[in-house]
C-alpha cells in the first residue's frame, strides 16, 4: 500500500476488510510546523536517533508518564510515528472539535474507540494494518499513565503484535514528561526539559509464535527491561491497573489471567 502525503486524511479498505486511516496534508502540516516549534520551545534531549529504522515497519514501546508522551515521541523520532487516541478527540462540533481533530491529526494520532471486547480487537487490527503497510506505531506496554512515576509490568499486547507481524520493536524511555505536563495540567510547561531514548531495535522471534502465552510474556518481559535500562524508574513489579467499579470487576481482576 502506498501513501500520498498531500491527499486528505481518509480511510483505506485492506484486502482482509481492515479499515485503515491514512495521514494527509494536515498531518504533513503539522511535522513541518508543530515538531520545530515543540522542538525550539521545549528543547527536548534525544538520545539514539540513529538507531532507529528509517524504513519498514517499526513498533515504539514506552514507558508512559504523560499526555505529552504521544507529542515527544513525533517530534523526537527521525520518521512518521502513528499512535491511537480516544475517538472523541475527533468527534466535538465547532471551532473546538474542528481544532482538536486538526491537531491531533497533525500529531499522527488515528481515532479508536477505546475499551475491551471487539473495540480492543479493532484496535489491535488497526494497529497491524499499519505494521503491515510499513509503518511505525507508538504503544505503551503498562497500558496507562504512571501514577507515581514508577514503570509498571507491562502487557502482552505489544509483544502480540511484534510477534505476529515480524516488526523490530524500538524501546523508548521517556523522562521528565510528568514534570512538563503533570496529570491535571492544562498546558505544558516551558520550565522543565523532557529527554527521549531511543534504544537498540529488539528482534524478538526468538521467543516463539504469537499464538503461544508464554512467548507473549517472554518477550514482553525482555521490552520492559529495555525501557527500563533506558528510563531507570523505579520498578513497581505490579500492573498498572484500573481500580475495578464494580465487585464484578474486582473479582475478574483477581483471578489468573493474561495482561494484554
Amino acid at each position: 500500500m502506498t501513501v500520498d502525503p498531500t491527499a486528505p486524511a481518509a480511510e483505506e479498505l485492506l484486502s482482509d476488510g481492515t479499515r485503515i486511516h491514512r495521514m494527509g496534508v494536515t498531518y504533513v502540516l503539522g511535522r513541518m510546523v508543530i515538531a520545530p516549534l515543540a522542538r525550539l520551545i521545549y528543547r527536548p534531549r534525544v538520545e539514539g536517533k540513529h538507531l532507529v529504522p528509517r524504513s519498514g515497519p517499526v513498533i515504539f514501546a514506552s514507558n508512559h508518564l504523560s499526555f505529552i508522551d504521544s507529542i515527544a515521541i513525533p517530534v523526537a523520532a527521525p520518521r512518521r510515528v502513528h499512535f491511537l487516541a480516544k475517538s472523541s478527540y475527533f468527534e466535538g462540533s465547532g471551532l473546538s472539535g474542528w481544532a482538536s481533530r486538526q491537531f491531533f491529526t497533525s500529531i499522527g494520532a488515528i481515532p479508536v474507540r477505546r475499551g475491551a471486547g471487539q473495540a480492543a480487537l479493532d484496535a489491535l487490527d488497526q494497529q497491524r494494518a499499519l505494521l503491515e503497510a510499513g509503518s511505525a506505531v507508538a504503544l505503551y506496554p503498562e497500558g496507562t499513565r504512571s501514577v507515581d512515576g514508577r514503570l509498571y509490568k507491562g502487557r502482552t499486547g505489544v509483544a502480540f503484535l511484534a510477534l505476529q507481524t515480524g516488526a523490530p520493536v524500538v524501546p523508548v524511555g521517556l523522562i521528565g514528561t510528568d514534570k512538563v505536563m503533570p496529570k491535571g495540567a492544562t498546558l505544558p510547561s516551558p520550565r522543565h526539559r523532557i529527554t527521549v531514548k531511543f534504544g537498540q531495535p529488539l528482534d524478538l522471534s526468538h521467543h516463539g509464535d504469537s499464538s503461544s502465552g508464554r512467548a507473549r510474556r517472554g518477550a514482553t518481559d525482555e521490552i520492559m527491561a529495555a525501557i527500563h535500562a533506558l528510563s531507570g524508574q523505579e520498578l513497581a513489579g505490579a500492573y498498572n491497573e484500573v481500580q475495578p467499579q464494580s465487585p464484578i470487576e474486582r473479582i475478574k481482576q483477581a483471578l489468573p489471567h493474561e495482561r494484554r
